[in-house]
């Protein structure tokens, strides 16, 4: 009541808003709010996952449940698939959850791309700290490789926590000697586990998480041990040599401003990355799908990124071939940031 009151006026919490998000996102931020304040885990997540909203209900997406012989996750296989590639796919819900709604957007994904997606369901936080995600999202790529999808093939994705787990399973690929993916697509990831920029609490007011919850992650999945955020943040690892990363961010989301950091780090260490801010957005935007022009936009991105690396082989990436999904992604009129 208190948004359409608000609206009644023209007064929405940021213009451009319409009033569906501006309602979802209040909602998510609730659910979020509540869910953190239960005695358990356990009941935290089984809250969440009581009550959701989901944008495009029907899509003609089969799921299925990986084999014995496979990591534990599901394949999200859309009726339409264009290309070869194969997405791994990291889910979001700050390392802790895994809710019934991340199923559903990685299903939209796999429609709006076209492409073959295989989730795993990697160990959750607290009941599994670091290094669990890495070893379990290192697997998952191992058993790509090993089913005879070559690595030019892959490509790597997430959000939030998740694109966190793709930032840093770059880095681990390389420690490893393990060939890089295709490509690399975050959705408003989570760069940096301590304290980093002004957003991570001046947005509280505009986005469904907030910044107390991303230092409890950040707790959570340093565990009794020894880490460091230093050690446990991609934006303090070593970025040569990786595989392109294109990120997308909401300018009113909490991570917006450690997410520009980490692109500007990036770019200063010489690896081809591209960052597009949609302004007016919040954290996973995308989950929107058609209901909203934006979350369009960035899926058509994504799905030009993907497009883009057909039939490449990327040994040796040079940055001017970054240029070549400017015709598209300019039409978002995003913030960018990439290589000169």
């Amino acid at each position: 009541m208190n948004i359409l009151a608000r609206r009644a006026i023209a007064k929405p919490l940021v213009p451009g808003w319409t009033i569906p998000f501006e309602i979802a996102t209040l909602f998510y931020r609730k659910q979020f709010n509540h869910a953190f304040s239960l005695p358990s885990m356990v009941q935290g997540r089984a809250y969440f996952d009581s009550l959701y909203t989901i944008a495009e209900p029907t899509l003609p997406v089969r799921i299925q449940a990986s084999t014995a012989q496979e990591p534990r996750g599901h394949w999200f296989i859309p009726e339409v698939s264009s290309g070869s590639k194969t997405m791994l796919y990291f889910h979001g819900g700050g390392y802790a959850f895994y809710p019934t709604v991340s199923r559903h957007f990685i299903a939209l994904l796999a429609h709006k791309l076209q492409i073959r997606i295989f989730a795993p369901d990697y160990r959750l936080t607290p009941e599994h700290a670091h290094p669990a995600q890495q070893e379990d999202a290192l697997a998952a790529y191992g058993y790509l490789l090993e089913r005879g999808a070559p690595p030019t093939e892959i490509v790597l994705a997430g959000d939030s926590a998740g694109g966190h787990l793709v930032l840093m399973t770059l880095v681990s690929l390389r420690q490893a000697g393990l060939p890089q993916p295709a490509l690399a697509l975050a959705l408003s990831p989570w760069t940096d586990i301590g304290r980093r920029g002004a957003s991570q609490f001046g947005h509280d007011r505009y986005d469904m998480v907030q910044g107390y919850q991303t230092l409890q992650y950040g707790q959570w999945l340093k565990g009794s041990g020894e880490w460091s955020d230093t050690q446990l943040s991609p934006i303090a690892q070593d970025l040569r040599k990786l595989a392109p990363i294109y990120i997308q961010a909401g300018g009113k989301e909490i991570l917006v401003d450690m997410i520009r950091d980490f692109a500007r780090q990036a770019k200063n260490q010489g690896a081809p990355v591209r960052l597009d801010v949609w302004p007016d957005m919040t954290h996973e935007f995308h989950a929107h799908g058609s209901t909203l022009q934006q979350s369009e936009q960035a899926l058509t991105a994504l799905l030009a990124a993907i497009q883009w690396t057909e039939g490449r082989v990327f040994d040796s990436i040079k940055e001017t071939e970054l240029s070549g999904l400017d015709s598209v992604f300019n039409k978002a009129q995003p913030e960018i940031i990439k290589p000169e």
